[in-house]
C-alpha cells in the first residue's frame, strides 16, 4: 500500500484548445529586480501554449480577411476621394488693399486652377470689419478679384459679401460660410493669418472641411 502511494498519479493532458500556462518570475526575464521593476507584483505571469510544428493558429485567408477589416477599402477610398474631389470651392478675402495682396492673388489663382481641373465652382466670401459705405475702394477691390479669377480662366463665381461684422472674428463667419456652402476646400493665403484675420489655431474648430493654406 505505502508502495503505491509513492508512484506518481496518471495525469490528463488535454491540447486540442490553447490554453494558458504559469511562467515562473524567473523565464524568460532576468531574475535581477531592475529587468522586473515595469512588471505587475504578481508571482507568476501567464503565456499561451506553443502549437506544435506545422500547425497554425491563422491562416493566411484569416489573416488577410482580419487586415481587410481592420481597414476597410472603402473607408479608404471615401478619405481619398476627400482630398481629390473638390466641387465647391471657398476663397475667403480678408485683405484691405484694393489691389490684393500677393498673398490674396496667390489664393485667387490657386483656386482657380483647381476648379478648372476638377471642374468646381467658386465662392468668394469677402469680410471687412467696416461697412460697404466705409470703404471706398472696395468696387475697385471686386475688379481686381474678378480680373485675378479671369486670369486663371475661370469667368464666373458666386459672391458672398460680410461687410460691417464687427467683432465677430473671420474665422467663425468662414466657418459658417463653408457649412452652410457644404463647400469641399476652403483655400486661404497665409497672408491672412500672418495679418492676425485669421486664427490659424481656430480654423479646425470652426471650418468643417479641408482647409488649404498657402505659403507667401
Amino acid at each position: 500500500m505505502a508502495l503505491s502511494n509513492s508512484l506518481p498519479l496518471p495525469m490528463h493532458l488535454d491540447i486540442s484548445v490553447p490554453r494558458e500556462i504559469s511562467i515562473p518570475r524567473s523565464y524568460p526575464f532576468s531574475s535581477s529586480s531592475s529587468s522586473l521593476s515595469s512588471f505587475p507584483s504578481s508571482s507568476s505571469y501567464s503565456t499561451p501554449l506553443t502549437h506544435s510544428k506545422g500547425f497554425n493558429p491563422l491562416p493566411a485567408k484569416r489573416l488577410q480577411k482580419f487586415i481587410n477589416k481592420a481597414t476597410p477599402e472603402s473607408e479608404t477610398n471615401l478619405a481619398a476621394d476627400a482630398f481629390t474631389q473638390f466641387k465647391h470651392l471657398l476663397l475667403p478675402v480678408t485683405d484691405t488693399n484694393p489691389y490684393l495682396s500677393e498673398g490674396t492673388r496667390q489664393a485667387a489663382a490657386t483656386t482657380a486652377a483647381l476648379a478648372n481641373k476638377y471642374g468646381s465652382d467658386i465662392t468668394v466670401l469677402v469680410i471687412a470689419e467696416k461697412p460697404k459705405e466705409s470703404l471706398p475702394e472696395y468696387e475697385t477691390q471686386l475688379s481686381s478679384i474678378r480680373w485675378h479669377l479671369s486670369e486663371g480662366g475661370f469667368q464666373e463665381f458666386c459672391l458672398i459679401e460680410q461687410l460691417g461684422s464687427g467683432s465677430k472674428p473671420p474665422t467663425a463667419v468662414i466657418g459658417e460660410v463653408a457649412d452652410e456652402l457644404s463647400s469641399d476646400l476652403v483655400v486661404i493665403s497665409m497672408d491672412s493669418v500672418h495679418s492676425k484675420h485669421v486664427d490659424a489655431n481656430l480654423l479646425a474648430e470652426f471650418i468643417p472641411c479641408p482647409v488649404l493654406l498657402l505659403p507667401l
